[in-house]
């Protein structure tokens, strides 16, 4: 056995046959069920002429079939491509254009979408349509074949070549600017950057596969990632747990009503989200839970990684349900670079996400020096990185880069600084900075103080035009109901958590803040939205 997905996947299968693997909706699949679907799949997506190496594109929401599908395709070392579900026609376009898979599996609602786009994917020769439910959308027009049909027809035997730590991963991230990046990884990397093969606490590294399935000895945990499959931290979530033998709960879509209620009915131990954009929603819905009468007794840890946390909602959680919180620093482009535990008692609106880092994070200079304690410079990782990413030479050559010691660094341009402990503070995403005058202004710091107002729900801070500065600060700010905070208001509370240059000049009221599936900010949308308010002097 290598350090390869599907590899620790049917290890755990075999070492916990008795576990449930899998709950998604009205859909549960043991350790052997999913199993067997899977291989029935990879035999139907083998005999379509899916070979080593190729890429099938998954289109679905939270579904088990997204699941199935995904470890039928690294049986038969196949590239798994994801497809946010929310693209329009021209966006989908480009990223199976980008991706050229030679397969597609999708929801039978979202046909219309794929007849629109599948003719102009000269790669694309085979389509399997789930069934959703979805009336009148003929996917068989297509030359689609059903999904169940596919598996009906398929042998259940695993009987698949070697496998090789060398096999590809792929995962698209849209980050928060710019088009969808396909980043290229070898399994073993990720499975070290992102998959469990270094504990994040100790610093251990896994010295077979095998010790990461035996990790699920100990006894079954329950997760719950809300964010969708088609995003890298409920990907790894879910295939972390795979490969131990542990049990995941998907939602379809996030309801904070409904995570509640999933964390009473499976008895769900650690509920992982993204930040503030599913942090609030969920404190909001808390009060009605508990007064139904919801058990959540279950409930031990919260974490959040791929967007800002607020220390005044980590306090909030603590206070209120005696959970633990991790906050997880991390890249699609480097893997994770550390976690922090929460401990109460945090100043309110603290600078940055502090972090234990793993030996291979580091904060460096432009020529990938390191920096020392207290000088702020890139965020870095060493050891295992992607190979780059996919069909973009010029961008991989500016954030996979050789340093002065011969070795490779993910630099993906995140600002950060190197503390006296040996920890790492993540400052603000490099391609977001605020220029004003010649000071760096980052954009996370500006808003974690705006988000410990008591009227601020929701808030993404942008950089916008200045006659004499070049930038200057502006809010987008979604208040409470009810509530109509004034730039002055706002002016006055953050003077007392940042220096005077940071402070908003220009504030936006919006009924909503606009964020991606997994939470990250819309950068274009709030430029677009905060250029509409008037400047204040």
């Amino acid at each position: 056995m290598e350090f390869n997905l599907a590899d620790l996947f049917e290890h755990a299968a075999d070492r916990f046959p008795d576990r449930d693997a899998l709950v998604a909706g009205p859909a549960r699949r043991t350790f052997p069920q999913l199993e067997e679907r899977a291989n029935r799949m990879a035999h139907h997506l083998r005999g379509a002429g899916v070979t080593p190496g190729a890429h099938v594109a998954i289109y679905a929401y939270n579904v088990a079939e997204w699941v199935e599908a995904m470890v039928a395709i690294y049986k038969i070392r196949a590239v798994c491509v994801n497809v946010n579900f929310r693209y329009v026609a021209e966006e989908l376009a480009y990223l199976l254009d980008n991706a050229s898979p030679v397969a597609l599996v999708f929801q039978r609602q979202f046909t219309d979408r794929v007849a629109e786009v599948a003719p102009k994917v000269a790669s694309l020769r085979h389509l399997v349509v789930i069934e959703d439910g979805t009336e009148g959308a003929d996917a068989e027009a297509l030359g689609a074949v059903r999904y169940e049909d596919a598996l009906a027809a398929s042998r259940p035997d695993r009987d698949f070549e070697p496998r090789s730590g060398d096999d590809h991963y792929l995962l698209y991230t849209g980050g928060t600017t710019g088009l969808p990046k396909g980043v290229l990884w070898r399994q073993e990397d990720v499975i070290f950057a992102l998959g469990g093969g270094i504990d994040l606490m100790t610093g251990e590294r896994a010295r077979d596969p095998g010790e990461l399935t035996e990790k699920g000895a100990a006894g079954v945990v329950t997760s719950l990632p809300i964010a969708p499959l088609m995003h890298g931290a409920t990907q790894w979530c879910l295939n972390t747990g795979l490969s131990k033998g542990q049990r995941t709960v998907l939602v379809d879509a996030f309801d904070p009503a409904e995570v509640w209620r999933l964390v009473e009915a499976e008895r769900v131990n650690m509920v992982m989200i993204t930040g503030d954009a599913m942090a609030r929603p969920l404190l909001d819905t808390l009060d009605d839970a508990q007064r139904a009468g919801r058990d959540l007794s279950s409930l031990y840890a919260v974490s959040s990684s791929a967007a800002l946390f607020s220390p005044v909602l980590k306090e909030a959680f603590m206070e209120r349900l005696g959970v633990i919180i991790t906050d997880g620093v991390g890249a699609s482009e480097a893997g994770s670079h550390g976690v922090s535990i929460a401990a109460k008692g945090q100043v309110a609106a603290e600078a940055g996400v502090r972090v234990k880092a793993i030996d291979d994070a580091l904060v460096v200079d432009e020529n990938l020096r390191p920096l020392p304690v207290g000088e702020i410079g890139r965020l870095a990782r060493r050891g295992n990185i992607p190979i780059g990413y996919l069909g973009d030479p010029q961008r991989s050559a500016q954030v996979f880069r050789v340093g002065p010691d011969g070795r490779r660094y993910s630099v993906p341009g995140d600002f950060a600084r190197l503390e006296a402990d040996g920890g790492i503070t993540l400052l603000g995403r490099g391609s977001a900075t605020i220029n004003s005058g010649g000071e760096k202004i980052f954009p996370e710091e500006v808003e974690s103080a705006l988000k410990s107002h008591p009227d601020v729900y929701d808030v993404i801070v942008v950089g916008v035009p200045h006659e004499r500065w070049g930038e200057t600060v502006a809010a987008v700010v979604a208040a409470r109901p009810g509530k109509t905070p004034t730039l002055v208001e706002l002016q006055t509370h953050c003077r007392a958590h940042v220096a005077g240059y940071k402070v908003p000049r220009v504030l936006r009221l919006v009924d909503a803040v606009r964020r991606t599936p997994s939470g990250k900010a819309d950068l274009a949308w709030a430029k677009q939205a905060a250029g509409s308010a008037p400047p204040v002097a």
